[in-house]
């Protein structure tokens, strides 16, 4: 596990080379948070639930850092409004970095001396830098299409597009009482992804694809924006206000006057370049996700049969140890040779359940409780992990959250339809 701990801490600062300090200042929106943040509050964790409590004699760091790089953790103290953690300049990044080589040089020191209890805990830890991680470059990515000095550098940088698509195959599903979620207790899973339980599930098919990007177009241009039929009153009411014409991270001026998907460019980590309709369609609310289903004459997947369909196939995909950090073509060789392509990475994929307990469920103790399940309100589960996620933190029974208008994470969709 030591060796875990110091390949997933050292993958953070990995994802900070090439940056500047100014990078890890920048907050643009209140869904987000600064690179230095990230930084600095998963460090926060193992000095909060590893060291603090089990070491008598630990000196803290710094005692300002207990208030400034708490998330949403009540029953350890009071914490800096989320909305404001760009306005958090000191301390300097150079002293999270010292911050960092503090906690893991402990850490390093008594990973001898730990028992299982405290072991378990630097499990969820090492999981939740993964969740970070991610965050990092969906929250970086978000900032930096709000800074046109940096999209003028992005944009000189593109990429060829692909001329083929195709998502029009199902593979179906036979129903029938089914297991969802795990009690398993020789790997690791939040306490949110049981107790396993049965459910019945009805015969279904799920796209063999997730929804491609020349599927979206085909929605967009056939005036999906446009027909209140196809959403929910709340998403239609959202779209209009903030004129959502297509998903986030695309420029459509050209495209709007000529008409030719080669002309929208789409804004990647690589830079901004021309939209490739084989690529899973990315970035895109449950509302959205919803609305084209609607449209499609199909639907969105419960979670239980994504998970049921999920399991007879490999942990396997795009994830983020390939650093792109963006979908792959659906035609690339390396997303075949499962019944279902690109089930795992790539994007996530919205569910029509809401993230809501299960029967039996019961949060863990202490303020670890506060991880996961007092978020169980008004928000919808996806599946499968993305591009930016760490493959080693997916597996069929994770179950991600957002709220239904949130755009700026990896999130696509594959259809479902009853059988």
């Amino acid at each position: 596990m030591l060796e875990r701990f110091k390949e997933v801490r050292q993958r953070s600062l990995t994802l900070m080379q090439g940056m500047s300090a100014e990078d890890a200042q920048v907050q643009s929106m209140a869904d987000a948070s600064p690179l230095k943040w990230h930084l600095a509050h998963t460090s926060w964790f193992f000095e909060t639930f590893v060291l603090k409590p089990g070491i008598n004699d630990y000196q803290v760091f710094d005692r300002a850092f207990e208030y400034l790089f708490n998330s949403y953790y009540d029953s350890v103290g009071s914490r800096h409004p989320r909305a404001e953690r760009g306005l958090i300049s000191r301390p300097s990044l150079e002293r999270v970095m010292a911050y960092r080589n503090h906690v893991d040089k402990q850490m390093a020191a008594l990973f001898d001396t730990f028992n299982d209890a405290q072991l378990a805990v630097i499990e969820v830890g090492l999981h939740h830098e993964m969740q970070h991680q991610e965050l990092m470059i969906t929250d970086f990515k978000h900032a930096l299409w709000h800074n046109r000095y940096a999209l003028t550098q992005l944009a000189a940088q593109n990429s060829a597009t692909s001329s083929h698509s195709g998502t029009s195959n199902w593979v179906e599903f036979s129903g029938g009482l089914k297991h969802l979620g795990t009690d398993a207790t020789d790997s690791f899973a939040y306490d949110i992804e049981g107790p396993q339980h049965q459910v019945c599930i009805a015969p279904y098919a799920l796209g063999k694809y997730p929804v491609t990007n020349q599927d979206y177009l085909d929605f967009i241009e056939d005036g999906g924006y446009q027909t209140a039929d196809y959403w929910m009153s709340e998403g239609f009411e959202l779209a209009q206000r903030e004129g959502w014409q297509s998903p986030l991270y695309w420029c459509m001026k050209r495209y709007l006057q000529s008409g030719k998907a080669e002309d929208i460019k789409v804004m990647t980590w690589g830079g901004y370049r021309p939209l490739d309709i084989t690529e899973a369609v990315v970035h895109i609310s449950w509302f959205e996700a919803d609305a084209f289903a609607r449209w499609a004459g199909a639907r969105l997947p419960t979670e239980a049969e994504w998970e049921h369909a999920a399991k007879h196939q490999d942990v396997g995909g795009h994830f983020l140890e390939d650093k792109l950090y963006h979908p792959r073509s659906l035609n690339d060789p390396n997303t075949q040779g499962q019944p279902l392509v690109a089930m795992y990475g790539d994007v996530w994929e919205w569910t029509q359940s809401p993230f809501t307990p299960y029967p039996g469920f019961r949060p863990a103790h202490g303020a670890l409780a506060e991880y996961n399940s007092k978020f169980m309100v008004n928000q919808f589960v996806l599946r499968g992990g993305s591009c930016a996620s760490a493959q080693g933190h997916i597996r069929a029974t994770y179950r991600n959250f957002f709220h239904p208008q949130q755009r700026w994470q990896f999130s696509g969709l594959r259809l479902a339809q009853d059988r």
